[in-house]
């Protein structure tokens, strides 16, 4: 493991992945917290605020061009955006489980699902974890997805039996 690949990146892939970072850690204590008291609040908001820069700075970030200088994942930054408002937006309006679940989701597809992404070869996650064997990369990702699909496939299976 090298940290070179990150040291030598564009400041604004420094502020996507270190907010990335934050928000994935922080996340599971807002999101896994029983209480909704102040601790939450006040790590929600931080959330918040780092999720969204994760998703502004990505604009920049222009190296998988698809449709002019924008690529899938600029799309998913603008989910994330909406996301962000809309799970704001049902906190105020009182909306809990609303609230609840769009932001486990945003965890879930922004910062989990699109993380494994970041480990396919020729990104900067990748070679700093597996330097001459970024192929390593693809396998762990193969792995996560197998998982997060098959996680997705029992809760889906586990919601048809509970209708019936």
């Amino acid at each position: 493991m090298t940290f070179e690949p990150i040291l030598n990146a564009p400041i604004y892939i420094l502020i996507h992945a270190s907010a990335a970072m934050i928000a994935l850690l922080i996340g599971p204590f807002v999101i896994l917290r029983n209480r909704r008291d102040r601790l939450h609040k006040i790590g929600g908001y931080i959330w918040v605020v780092v999720m969204a820069c994760a998703a502004i700075s990505s604009f920049w970030i222009l190296e998988f061009r698809l449709i002019g200088p924008f690529s899938p994942i600029h799309g998913l930054s603008i989910y994330v955006l909406w996301s962000l408002y809309r799970g704001v937006s049902y906190a105020i309006a009182r909306n809990i489980e609303a609230h609840r679940q769009t932001f486990r989701a945003l965890y879930l597809q922004g910062l989990v699902l699109a993380g494994l992404f970041t480990l396919l070869p020729g990104r900067i996650l990748n070679r700093m974890l597996f330097g001459e064997m970024p192929m390593i990369g693809t396998a762990v990702m193969g792995i996560g997805l197998v998982f997060i699909g098959t996680v997705f496939v029992r809760r889906l299976m586990q919601r048809r039996t509970s209708l019936t």
